[in-house]
């Protein structure tokens, strides 16, 4: 039986060779020192070194010179159409809310019914008019300012938050423009500081 043990793994080392290569027979002493640390354990039949597979580079290839965070372009249609899908809710909750307190004294009608329904109709698309007006004023002019000052920062979310509030109430005449403004500037900075948060705590963020 002992004799019959090489001639068996000369054997498979021949059929091995005949296939394009033999097959490798590690000893349990080998594989001990083989970290397989965040992975299972793999067949020494493989052939590959387990440190190859771990990954510590990020799991997606950017273009050269890309950031990993979406630039204000790339935000910029979906913070309009988040806008726009956000005033539409508020203005037919809102209209549906007045309507119904405006026909509180009608029976269930045909009358009632479309008077309700032009009020939550006319209120949902003010509303959606007018946040997606602000969005995009708010998303030209950080866009603009991003490619005048070439970075990218809280100062230029400000910035446009300023100017957005400013220029949507510029048709109130200077008192106006300045009541927008300063709204406008109170709305950026609490944004810009709930996005620093948790550098301001000392802590890394969890997310980009």
């Amino acid at each position: 039986m002992d004799n019959n043990t090489p001639a068996s793994g000369g054997f498979k080392g021949g059929l091995g060779s005949l296939f394009g290569g033999g097959t490798p027979e590690y000893s349990n002493t080998e594989l001990a020192g083989v970290p397989l640390t965040g992975m299972s354990p793999l067949s020494p039949y493989l052939n590959v070194d387990p440190r190859y597979l771990l990954q510590d580079t990020d799991e997606f290839i950017l273009p050269t010179g890309a950031n990993k965070t979406r630039g204000r372009f790339e935000l910029a249609f979906f913070t309009i159409g988040g806008c726009c899908i956000t005033g539409t809710a508020f203005g037919t909750l809102n209209g549906l809310r007045m309507g119904l307190t405006e026909t509180r004294g009608m029976p269930w009608s045909k009358p009632r019914n479309v008077q309700i329904l032009n009020m939550v109709t006319r209120h949902g698309a003010s509303w959606a008019n007018t946040l997606g007006s602000v969005a995009l004023l708010y998303s030209v002019f950080g866009v603009a300012i991003e490619k005048a000052r070439g970075a990218e920062d809280d100062l230029n979310t400000v910035a446009a938050g300023t100017l957005t509030g400013m220029l949507f109430k510029s048709t109130a005449g200077l008192k106006g423009a300045t009541r927008g403004g300063l709204i406008g500037l109170a709305m950026s900075g609490l944004y810009a500081l709930y996005n620093n948060w948790d550098h301001l705590k000392g802590t890394s963020p969890s997310h980009y």
